[in-house]
């Protein structure tokens, strides 16, 4: 569990246990992730180890209700602990950023008393992962555009269809999905769509790893196909109708881990290169002691305290029952923006270095990506952000 010490932070968000909560992360993403990071990039490579690892220093259900074999912790808590592993490594904090807020979060939405009990306390240790059904290869950003369906019959829904880039979805760990799916026709003409979900070992299911990623290569990342699968009626999630409404919940709620890994890269990608502005000579002086170099720190430093105080304080908001919407795409869209930003320019910094794998901040390079793209592209939150200022 997570126990440590820790200067008090000065933000006005963190309290000391929230800076306990940094340090111990903090300490065992040093520790244990920073290590092997580089390797198991370069071989593609998703640990089980880790992922146990992980559990048992709390980093699984950290903000799920400790009645559901979670933690109980608050927002904040948990978007402190996926910055910090954003810091040393994106594949590890994905892991945790996706389990937590697109894993447990539908369950925790939309289950039944009986399903939570089933499923959640399992999800908190480690030992099992969930995934999350949205994404298909026609649908992306247009999420109703989803073609995978199922049908009811005799007590059981027959699922077709397939998703793709579904995060841990394809581990040996990984016990589901919750899958939305095409269940009828509204009145009004529309597509009527549900949650449902599925166990891993369900006939006619298969879950395919993904390889040959740019970034996260290190996370589980798989495409799902449905033959026929038949699931019991009883596995439907929620009322029949609503899936579509739970699952853009949940991305309010995923937003703010996608916007600490953007903050975490950011954070680590300025640390990196202030080191190696620091260490590194030309014309007889450490490069940080160049005005173009020095104005480059600078606004690095600016953006990430921009982006930090952003946040936390949607975090914040969410904990005290505030509408998130419009906060949630800022705060996605500017902390993933300026991970770019900042990867950029400690690139820039590196110089030719910077280009080398044998270098940490070529790996921040590639992994910052997806954060523009992952759970809404800056394209849809700026949809979003203007939808709830025009509703003001």
């Amino acid at each position: 569990m997570i126990d440590t010490t820790l200067h008090q932070s000065d933000d006005i968000y963190c309290t000391e246990q929230h800076d306990l909560i940094r340090q111990t992360i903090r300490d065992f993403a040093e520790q244990e992730i920073k290590p092997v990071a580089k390797e198991l990039d370069e071989k593609e490579e998703f640990s089980i180890d880790m992922c146990r690892k992980m559990g048992e220093v709390g980093l699984f259900g950290i903000n799920t209700p400790i009645k559901y074999g979670g933690h109980g912790m608050d927002t904040l808590s948990y978007i402190i602990a996926v910055e910090e592993l954003a810091r040393i490594d994106g594949s590890h904090a994905a892991t945790i950023a996706a389990h937590n807020s697109l894993g447990i979060g539908p369950i925790l939405i939309a289950g039944s008393e009986q399903q939570k009990q089933d499923i959640i306390p399992q999800l908190c240790t480690g030992e099992k992962l969930w995934g999350f059904g949205l994404t298909e290869p026609g649908a992306g950003s247009d999420s109703r555009n989803s073609k995978t369906t199922a049908q009811l019959d005799a007590g059981e829904w027959t699922i077709n269809g397939s998703k793709i880039f579904i995060t841990n979805a394809a581990s040996e760990i990984t016990l589901g999905s919750t899958v939305q799916a095409i269940t009828g026709t509204r009145p009004d003409g529309r597509k009527e769509f549900s949650t449902i979900i599925v166990m891993q070992n369900t006939p006619g299911f298969e879950a395919r790893e993904l390889h040959g990623k740019m970034m996260w290569r290190a996370s589980n990342t798989a495409e799902l196909y449905f033959d026929n699968v038949k699931v019991p009626e009883a596995n439907l999630l929620g009322e029949r109708g609503m899936g579509s409404k739970y699952m853009l919940k949940t991305l309010d709620g995923g937003r703010l881990s996608i916007a600490a890994m953007g903050l975490g890269c950011a954070q680590g990608a300025y640390e990196l290169a202030l080191q190696y502005s620091k260490e590194r000579e030309q014309f007889g002086k450490p490069i940080s002691e160049f005005q173009s170099i020095a104005f480059k720190l600078a606004d690095m430093a600016m953006k990430i305290e921009l982006a930090r105080n952003l946040l936390y304080k949607t975090c914040w908001m969410k904990d005290q029952g505030k509408k998130i919407t419009k906060h949630a795409a800022m705060a996605k869209l500017y902390c993933s923006e300026i991970a770019k930003e900042v990867a950029d320019d400690s690139v820039q910094i590196h110089g030719g270095y910077g280009l080398m794998k044998e270098y940490d901040i070529e790996r921040f390079y590639r992994d910052q990506r997806l954060l523009q793209i992952g759970e809404g592209t800056s394209e849809i939150q700026r949809i979003v952000i203007s939808r709830q200022i025009l509703k003001d």
